[in-house]
């Protein structure tokens, strides 16, 4: 998996203002003044949300990075950070889906080539693309937890991956990469992780 070329804007108060009428700063004083982190994040994004005309890329980074500026910080010690999430139903059996992301010819043609994977707890991942993963935990046909790292984006960073049977022969995935510290990161493993999504149905339908 590749990152991919993404067009995101800068996080600079230039850009704030230019995009949301405030500054970031304007906006950390507002957030301030709503009751700032005691609200949590979900209230505070709906705040931004609602008073800059539903622009919901700039009401998460603007509370993410208020966050980063009032010293939040989870148990590891860094922020709570960005999270993205990528859906995709494929017309194939769940235990073959299951399965795809587990061997190594099938990684090979949707995640990456040159694929190293040792598929258990504890095991990892290697490619030809430089991904890196630990399987955290397996829990057959129903979700894995991965430690995650593409080159030079979100080191360490953990993806979970959700399977459910639809019924009618098809399987829907759910994958949730979260603790991304940078905007831009967040942003291109959003489109890299959603290719990828992609070369899977593709493999598995075409199969």
């Amino acid at each position: 998996m590749k990152p991919l070329a993404v067009d995101t804007p800068e996080v600079t108060e230039a850009a704030a203002k230019a995009a949301t009428q405030k500054t970031l700063k304007a906006w950390f004083a507002e957030l301030d003044g709503l009751g700032g982190l005691a609200k949590g994040r979900k209230e505070l994004v709906n705040h931004v949300y609602a008073a800059t005309d539903k622009n919901e890329w700039w009401a998460t980074t603007i509370v993410v990075e208020y966050e980063k500026a009032r010293n939040a910080q989870e148990k590891d010690g860094k922020p709570k950070g960005y999270s993205i999430c990528s859906t995709k139903t494929i017309t194939a059996p769940l235990a073959e889906v299951f399965a795809a992301f587990g061997d190594a010819m099938a990684l090979d043609a949707w995640l990456g080539p040159k694929t190293k994977v040792a598929f258990e707890d504890g095991g990892s991942l290697t490619n030809g693309d430089g991904n890196r993963a630990t399987f955290t935990r397996i829990r057959t046909d129903k979700d894995l937890r991965i430690d995650w790292q593409s080159v030079g984006l979100a080191p360490g960073t953990p993806v979970e991956v959700l399977f459910a049977d639809k019924g009618k022969g098809k399987t829907g995935i759910t994958l949730n990469h979260t603790r991304i510290q940078e905007r831009r990161d967040a942003d291109v493993l959003r489109a890299a992780w959603a290719g990828a999504l992609e070369a899977l149905k593709a493999h598995l339908e075409e199969a």
